[in-house]
């Protein structure tokens, strides 16, 4: 990956136009942090547009600059240096936490989600979709459909990329469990412990890296992209964490959650606490955060699988800040981008398994089975259909739904003892249920 171009130093700017009066006035007259579309970029992308009032690339980046200083706001974060941090809320920022307040908290009612039997489907699948995806971008070596099986069915992990997700799965659960209390050293230890176990040597999982530790962030040229603050600064750093995800709002300032969530994903990313582990426990902490503060739709979310898709991108979020004045706002719109493009997947998936189910109910139509299925044994029926020769265990299918056991057991049972749409077959010490290959002429004789 190419690095980003250093932005030209501010003090030289200011000395060449903003002590030059009719340079200054024309500089003011912009008057936008922004591009003239409105969009916040670095120094590395501004250098090759076309800019506007005649204004030379220096100056276009100057005019950007000098609104952009007066609008920083300050966060309770130093970099190795000793230099604050600092963020902007730009009119698109707003935008997109206007969206995000209206389809990722509040009292929203969505089918399939809403539904008491689907939801607990949708949220289970989808915790295991940021499990794989949040373990693939760390190079977990294995693919999805492998991943998902190893969960429902309760497998133990078999090898290293397995064992990521695996505590990837366990460590979301652990953040749901834990979305009401306040956040403390102790409870960012225990999230990287369930993390890591397994993966790291005992004495490196759950505990904060030590001098002797020479971490350096590389790229896949071999380059350095980071050098994290010194080890024996770390305890101060994650205690000054907790203190910004406890406060709360005094009416002085106001700090969106969804932001502070973010903020919250790129100090650790930026501080680097662990030896291995931190996109993990960042991302953990952002959902930890969101839930907390009542966006209960992020549940349903996997911002890992958009991260996976250019990971390029989410690596150059950070290096924007980095070499633009500690600037954080850049992290924060590609995060806000990255969890708005989830949501609308979400939807679109929806959409797809409504679609679904509602099929796999008119096939259903004029059958003795009509109405006779509850909504788990519609959705194994769907796959099954779609996937001739599947098969399901009791362990998966409670895991899939979040149900009891015999729950599982008696939606399975019904659907292959009485109704003999599965087949029933013994399998080590446990039963499994295959779906037959001509599964759609099996359902004919339920017509009536």
């Amino acid at each position: 990956m190419k690095l980003p171009e250093n932005p030209p130093d501010w003090d030289l700017l200011f000395e060449k136009y903003v002590k030059n009066t009719e340079t200054f006035l024309k500089l003011l007259r912009y008057g936008g942090s922004t591009d003239t579309k409105g969009r916040y970029l670095h120094w590395d992308k501004v250098r090759y547009l076309d800019p506007p009032d005649n204004f030379s690339a220096d100056e276009y980046w100057a005019a950007m600059k000098l609104a952009r200083n007066h609008q920083y706001r300050p966060l309770p974060f130093l970099d190795k240096f000793g230099r604050h941090f600092q963020y902007l809320v730009t009119d698109q920022m707003f935008s997109v936490l206007h969206w995000l307040d209206l389809n990722a908290s509040g009292t929203i009612k969505m089918e399939p989600i809403s539904s008491p039997v689907t939801g607990k489907a949708y949220l289970v699948s989808s915790l295991m979709e940021e499990a794989i995806n949040s373990s693939l971008i760390e190079g977990a070596a294995t693919t999805r459909e492998v991943a998902k099986e190893m969960l429902r069915d309760g497998r133990r992990p078999q090898d290293h990329g397995e064992r990521m997700i695996y505590n990837n799965y366990l460590a979301m659960q652990f953040i749901r469990e834990l979305r009401d209390e306040t956040l403390t050293k102790e409870m960012v230890l225990e999230l990287h412990r369930i993390l890591t176990d397994g993966i790291l040597e005992p004495e490196k999982a759950g505990l904060l890296r030590t001098d002797d530790d020479k971490i350096r962030v590389i790229g896949a040229d071999q380059r350095i992209l980071h050098t994290p603050p010194p080890a024996v600064e770390l305890e101060e750093r994650l205690k000054r964490l907790c203190d910004f995800a406890n406060q709360e709002e005094d009416g002085r300032s106001f700090l969106h959650p969804i932001l502070k969530g973010i903020i919250l994903h790129f100090m650790i990313g930026y501080d680097h606490p662990f030896v291995d582990g931190n996109g993990r426990t960042a991302r953990a902490l952002f959902y930890w955060y969101a839930l907390r503060h009542g966006y209960w739709l992020l549940e349903y979310l996997s911002i890992s699988a958009v991260i996976k898709e250019a990971p390029q991108q989410y690596v150059k979020a950070y290096l924007h800040t980095e070499t633009d004045d500690n600037d954080v706002s850049y992290f924060l719109i590609h995060q806000l981008e990255t969890v708005q493009k989830a949501i609308e997947r979400m939807h679109a998936y929806l959409a797809r398994k409504a679609a679904e189910i509602e099929s796999a109910e008119r096939l259903l139509d004029g059958t003795t089975l009509s109405g006779g299925l509850n909504e788990r044994q519609l959705a194994v029926l769907e796959h099954a259909l779609k996937h001739p020769g599947a098969v399901f265990t009791i362990e998966g299918h409670r895991k899939s739904h979040d149900t009891s056991y015999q729950t599982a057991r008696t939606d399975l049972l019904r659907l292959s003892d009485e109704l003999r749409i599965l087949t029933r077959r013994k399998r080590g010490n446990a039963f499994v249920f295959v779906a037959p290959l001509s599964l759609k002429k099996a359902l004919e004789r339920f017509r009536v």
